[in-house]
């Protein structure tokens, strides 16, 4: 009797695979946990016991950062992604004005967890959210609403004030197909403030959480991010080459799709 032989290392490997993706979907989803119970349990609190507003943001961005390292590196352990940094003491100062390209949902939860005493634009729709709203107001973060002049106004007072502004120059993550387009806020902010400009780059290799798709579709295997601080961008030239903000904010918002792209 001849015999017949069963290959089971392909099946094998697609068990061995689908384990994997479950436990990083498992991995994704208890990250964003420690979100809704500080915006339920803690920064509730928080508002009630520091009346005093401006000790209650540094308190609440403290806390903002210590949770969001912990989130971060309980992905990483977890298998959900890796990731490396080059430069990140370049975000070790204060008062700067942080640009990053928006590839992935949780961009703004690394950045978050590295710069200390962040600030951040963020949907008015935030403000609104049981789980979130305690905690955008404890930390006094800028909301996005329909009064462009007044968020001007409010992220320039942030750098001003020795603030570390994030902004994400193209206002949302990247399109899939990996297309660039920035709105000019950032840009304002730069040349009225004024001040210069630290850029991240951010790539992020098999993608996920992309702008799209549901949180979780996650690829195959785990990610890997790059996070890239780059030296900072002088906005002077573009003062000194245009006539008014006006002019020198375009010219460079198309310095920085170029740069980012």
């Amino acid at each position: 009797m001849s015999g017949v032989a069963i290959d089971t290392d392909g099946s094998g490997r697609d068990m061995l695979s689908s384990i994997q993706r479950f436990w990083r979907v498992l991995g994704t989803g208890l990250g964003f946990v420690p979100v809704g119970i500080g915006g339920v349990l803690i920064f509730p609190v928080l508002n009630l016991m520091v009346r005093e507003p401006k000790r209650r943001r540094t308190i609440a961005r403290d806390l903002v950062q210590l949770t969001f390292r912990c989130i971060v590196r309980s992905m990483c352990a977890l298998g959900v992604f890796q990731y490396e940094t080059k430069g990140l003491e370049r975000l070790e100062r204060r008062g700067q004005l942080i640009l990053a390209n928006h590839p992935t949902l949780i961009d703004i939860v690394f950045l978050l967890a590295f710069v200390q005493q962040a600030d951040c634009i963020v949907k008015a729709r935030l403000w609104r959210n049981l789980f979130t709203r305690a905690t955008v107001r404890a930390a006094g973060y800028i909301a996005n609403n329909e009064d462009s002049v007044q968020v001007l106004e409010d992220c320039i007072a942030s750098i001003r004030d020795g603030g570390n502004l994030i902004v994400f120059p193209e206002g949302t993550r990247t399109p899939a197909d990996g297309g660039i387009t920035l709105k000019r806020g950032a840009a304002n902010i730069a040349v009225r403030a004024p001040c210069n400009i630290t850029p991240v780059r951010i790539r992020c290799t098999p993608p996920m959480l992309v702008k799209g798709e549901k949180w979780w579709r996650l690829p195959a295997y785990r990610s890997h991010f790059h996070f890239d601080v780059m030296e900072d961008i002088d906005i002077q030239p573009f003062l000194a080459n245009s006539f008014g903000k006006a002019l020198a904010a375009r010219q460079l918002t198309g310095y920085l799709h170029k740069f980012f792209s």
